[in-house]
């Protein structure tokens, strides 16, 4: 019995270590972001799944610029982008919109989608092109197929915002499609902690973590640098 006992005293205690390693590991990993010395300029990215958001408390906790997500494929459209896109402003913060591609829907059609939706704005940073695998679309068209489609969503959203675009490409999706190879623009890499180096050019934005906890926010956000 007395065995027993140890034995049990000794995995409760291992089981309590482990729990604190854990708490440890997950409060440092929500409240980590690059160095401002290294990357001074540094921002969320967000959409209406993050609720309502604080801005000029963000701004506080050292953001200097904010993207919103605008636009899903051909008809989605995020139900926070006109509030975020006015208060990001008034909170003195630089402001970008983000399209978020569909190998679903024709190129031409989430252009317009993105065009009618988001103003032009000489003040604004360049517009940004999230491409990944969609949930709910199944869709695979060859290679040339995916480059000519994002070619011309790119030209038509270039056309309406005068900047160039930023590419946000995942990691699955450049491995499948070498997009960041095809096609010349800055990149935006995501990995969370390290520096990612998957795309064929240095990135010129890194979403360095996707589960900042930030006062102002009422979930974990997207975190983001832009190279020095």
């Amino acid at each position: 019995m007395r065995l027993y006992q140890r034995r049990a005293g000794q995995i409760g205690g291992a089981a309590i270590v482990v729990g604190l390693a854990v708490l440890v590991s997950w409060s440092f990993a929500i409240s980590w972001y690059p160095s401002p010395k290294s990357y001074p300029f540094q921002g969320p990215s967000v959409s209406a799944a993050n609720g309502v958001i604080e801005w000029p408390v963000i701004r506080g906790g050292g953001a200097a610029f904010a993207y919103l997500t605008a636009t899903i494929g051909a008809d989605g459209r995020d139900a926070s982008f006109q509030s975020n896109w006015s208060d990001v402003y008034a909170a003195g913060l630089r402001r970008g919109a983000i399209h978020v591609y569909s190998l679903c829907r024709l190129a031409a059609d989430q252009a317009n989608n993105f065009n009618t939706n988001v103003p032009y704005t000489g003040d604004s940073l360049p517009p940004a092109i999230a491409i990944d695998f969609e949930p709910g679309c199944t869709a695979r068209p060859e290679r040339d197929v995916v480059i000519g489609e994002v070619t011309r969503l790119i030209t038509m959203i270039e056309t309406h915002t005068r900047k160039p675009v930023l590419l946000k490409v995942s990691r699955r999706f450049d491995e499948k499609y070498r997009i960041t190879a095809a096609i010349e623009r800055p990149i935006w890499s995501s990995q969370n902690f390290f520096p990612p180096d998957y795309a064929a050019r240095p990135w010129r934005m890194w979403q360095a973590s996707d589960l900042r906890r930030m006062d102002g926010a009422p979930t974990l956000i997207n975190w983001n640098v832009v190279a020095p």
